[in-house]
């Protein structure tokens, strides 16, 4: 089977839950035989991720990388397009190729994977997320292929539904009815499309996402012998709750001096949440790292004794899995899809700063408890596995184009 797949990240180059989604379930496909070609705006030409080395020099027909020249980036909003091209404009750069504006270079996006997917054969086209969805409605109406769109975040999840774009919501909207089948990572995101979207729940798929296999020979690093450590990854946008992360630090270290807070993870809310620690007083208390790619990343869930992911509106939460496989005990909003299947963790509502103070102060405090959620959560990672994600993409692959 050939699938065409659009996305706009994929590793090593990514900055989010995309990213690592895209490349899980590529390897995936390809280990169940699956001829992948994967088309993305352009990046660094030097790809050295081991999966895409490997496959590139074998000569491996199973993925194939094209890139489409666009300055579209993980995550863009329309301001901070409107930023990048005009600091870009200003240091001299020649962008008359390119949309002046987010949306228009979307579409020009779309233009462009015509071109260079013109000679490529292939059974399905498989979009993820919404800057996708143009490119994929044109290739279907030329190609006559049927199309899949895969859904990791709406515009009402990415805004709290408080802001949403109206241009990215129109996109959106139009992109599920096109699809011959839309595919989420959770029931909680296909409830979403549901409700926000007007679409047919027989038309939705669920498939959820995994997590690939660490290295457990990794030491563990402490900032000291005595402090302990909450961890938060991610995005630090409105919709990963980061800014209920900060009120959960000022309120835990009320009860227990002796904690210090990560947040690893870069984002529009950054200086804010800077800002915002040291109103508090608990600047001293909170370490901001930066966008921290893998595998640099487990080093830091090796530190942490408790893992928190207070998210606003999260379709999944790979990075809950992500702490799991560490060996870290992980507290999670209900607003999670990974809440879902994950069975062995704390959960709370994002906005209950009281419980979740409780519930992690309880982490730290009870070593039987922290150590009866670590090895619960870690036996269950066995259900998660990308081949299997791979596997039920395939069905729903199978059930548009008939035959095995």
């Amino acid at each position: 089977m050939d699938v065409l797949m659009l996305g706009w990240e994929f590793p090593p180059f990514f900055s989010g839950g995309l990213g690592t989604a895209c490349y899980g379930l590529s390897k995936g496909l390809s280990k169940h035989g699956v001829k992948v070609t994967f088309v993305m705006p352009n990046g660094p030409h030097d790809i050295k991720h081991d999966f895409l080395k490997k496959i590139i020099v074998t000569n491996s027909p199973n993925l194939k990388l094209k890139r489409v020249s666009s300055l579209l980036k993980p995550y863009l909003t329309s301001k901070s397009y409107s930023d990048m091209y005009a600091f870009l404009k200003s240091h001299g750069h020649n962008l008359m190729l390119y949309g002046q504006d987010l949306f228009e270079e979307v579409h020009r996006f779309a233009e462009q994977v015509l071109e260079v997917t013109d000679e490529e054969e292939f059974e399905v086209i498989h979009c993820h997320d919404w800057m996708t969805f143009p490119a994929g409605i044109n290739l279907k109406k030329i190609k006559k292929k049927p199309l899949v769109v895969q859904v990791h975040a709406t515009e009402w999840d990415r805004t709290g539904g408080l802001s949403a774009n109206p241009e990215v919501y129109r996109i959106e909207k139009q992109g599920m009815p096109e699809a011959d089948k839309i595919i989420t990572v959770s029931n909680y995101t296909k409830k979403k499309i549901i409700e926000n979207y007007n679409i047919n729940p027989e038309k939705i798929s669920v498939v959820y996402n995994a997590v690939e296999p660490i290295n457990q020979d990794i030491p563990k690093h402490l900032i000291n012998d005595k402090d302990k450590i909450v961890l938060f990854v991610g995005r630090l946008t409105l919709q990963k709750g980061p800014d209920y992360f900060i009120d959960v630090a000022k309120k835990v270290l009320e009860f227990n001096k002796n904690v210090k807070f990560i947040i690893a993870g870069s984002g529009d809310m950054e200086r804010f949440l800077i800002e915002k620690a040291t109103w508090l007083g608990i600047s001293d208390k909170i370490f901001f790292t930066g966008f921290i790619s893998s595998p640099e990343i487990n080093k830091i869930y090796k530190m942490a004794d408790v893992y928190v992911m207070p998210s606003v509106s999260d379709p999944f939460g790979i990075t809950a899995l992500e702490a799991v496989s560490n060996k870290v005990p992980v507290l999670i909003s209900k607003s999670c899809g990974v809440s879902e299947v994950l069975k062995n963790c704390l959960r709370v509502d994002f906005w209950d700063i009281n419980e979740m103070t409780n519930k992690i102060l309880a982490l730290l405090r009870y070593r039987e408890l922290h150590e009866t959620i670590i090895e619960n959560s870690y036996s269950e990672l066995d259900k998660f596995s990308w081949e299997k994600s791979a596997y039920e993409t395939i069905q729903i692959y199978q059930s548009l184009i008939g035959g095995t």
